[in-house]
């Protein structure tokens, strides 16, 4: 055990830990796991410095007050250590699982805002994720999503000159492929499969969120990203809210270009070609 860390939570909550053990899935934190004993657990995160943990904590709270998602609860937060409800659960997701996933999300897509963005800029992993409200679409995703992150992505060294180039000309046109939606929606803004926490065909547990209020489609996008989620989710979710066809021929394609810079800047290189490949669908 670290016994700093040990001592420093034992004095916030007033117990006594018996274990700390690693979880996976600590990117930018640290996290374990904390047992209390009696079958009693929570989890710590234990920040580095290069972001701030009650951002977090704030996302958390915001989602457990205004959604049904089962995302923990907040013990504890500070800018270098968070602590929250231990919910137990596998990454596994099958067909019940992901059609729970599917109902749940599209219960938190019906919850809208006066605008697009949020109160507070939030957090995509450990990059700062700017939600200055606006009252129009395409304009938010495209200065604040998109351009901001190629901005993010080009200073960390791993964006190439003339990959940026092509981004800045595609976010021009932008308003060719993209559609104004009738209202915001509240997005997660990270659902993968170990971010869904499941037991016995339901979700038990969502955490990790990089929450704000965008068009519904955001969230579904980066569902598809990579391995995704499963089809069984999206047809939960269209039992409840519809999916435009073009969404999947076209607007999701758009729509990671985000998560997929995220990746470039933190991840590198590896991450390129994807980029290059979602360009090429539109001529760029």
């Amino acid at each position: 055990m670290n016994a700093e860390i040990k001592r420093e939570i034992e004095k916030i909550i007033g117990r006594t830990l018996l274990d700390m053990q690693p979880l996976a899935g600590g990117m930018i934190s640290q996290v374990l796991r904390l047992d209390l004993g009696e079958g009693e657990a929570l989890v710590a995160k234990v920040g580095d410095g290069s972001h701030d943990l009650r951002i977090e904590g704030f996302m958390l709270r915001f989602l457990r007050a205004h959604s049904q998602l089962p995302v923990p609860g907040v013990v504890h937060e500070a800018s270098d250590l968070l602590l929250m409800d231990y919910i137990e659960g596998e990454s596994q997701l099958d067909a019940a699982s992901l059609r729970h996933l599917g109902e749940l999300l599209a219960g938190c897509h019906r919850i809208s805002a006066p605008a697009y963005g949020l109160e507070r800029d939030t957090l995509t992993g450990p990059l700062r994720q700017p939600n200055v409200p606006s009252q129009l679409w395409i304009p938010f995703f495209r200065e604040q999503r998109l351009l901001y992150m190629v901005g993010v992505a080009r200073d960390s060294g791993n964006l190439p000159g003339e990959l940026e180039t092509r981004l800045l000309h595609f976010a021009d046109a932008l308003e060719k492929y993209l559609i104004e939606p009738s209202q915001p929606a509240l997005v997660h803004g990270d659902i993968w499969r170990t971010n869904v926490l499941v037991r016995d065909g339901r979700v038990k547990g969502i955490i990790d969120p990089a929450l704000y209020f965008a068009h519904n489609e955001v969230e579904l996008a980066y569902m598809t990203l990579f391995d995704g989620v499963g089809a069984a989710c999206f047809e939960a979710y269209q039992a409840h809210i519809a999916i435009d066809a073009d969404f999947f021929k076209v607007r999701r394609h758009i729509y990671n270009l985000y998560p997929l810079l995220v990746h470039v800047a933190l991840f590198g290189a590896k991450y390129l070609p994807f980029l290059y490949e979602s360009l090429a669908r539109f001529g760029y």
